[in-house]
């Protein structure tokens, strides 16, 4: 992972962190359409009918959360293990969180940003490198913890 990864992605973070939580419906929104078994991964969200996801003004402030954490690990460029660690922590012990579930709202994110915030294709590799980087931080995170998710 490399300081251009940061910066490419960086480049197009303004329309995101201009409305999070429009767009942070719309990726979870997108989740949970794409992958269906990831809204079982939010218990508070059971039961909120396929097309009322969009609507949901709590699955857009959660959404919201996602890429406000997001964006500060963007912002950290790598020096990121103080405002990780405590996620996964949380996310291995209480909410269970699978690494694979990274990977697909990895996908989600970077699709949303090239519809929405015009990242183009090296900027999608880069959101992919940096996601890759923090990812692996988790797992070794999760390896420490003891959670095999």
């Amino acid at each position: 992972m490399i300081m251009t990864d940061f910066d490419m992605v960086l480049k197009c973070w303004g329309p995101v962190e201009a409305d999070y939580t429009a767009h942070g419906g719309l990726v979870l929104t997108r989740l949970f359409t794409e992958h269906p078994d990831t809204l079982k991964l939010f218990p508070k969200f059971a039961g909120i009918a396929q097309g009322d996801l969009a609507a949901n003004p709590a699955i857009s402030a959660h959404g919201a959360t996602v890429l406000k954490k997001l964006g500060e690990l963007l912002k950290a460029k790598g020096s990121h293990a103080a405002i990780l660690k405590p996620l996964s922590k949380s996310h291995a012990t209480k909410h269970k969180i699978a690494i694979n579930n990274f990977k697909l709202i990895t996908e989600v994110i970077v699709k949303v940003m090239e519809e929405k915030a015009g990242l183009d294709a090296a900027g999608q590799q880069a959101l992919r490198n940096v996601m890759a980087a923090v990812i692996a931080d988790i797992e070794a995170d999760y390896k420490e913890l003891g959670f095999t998710g």
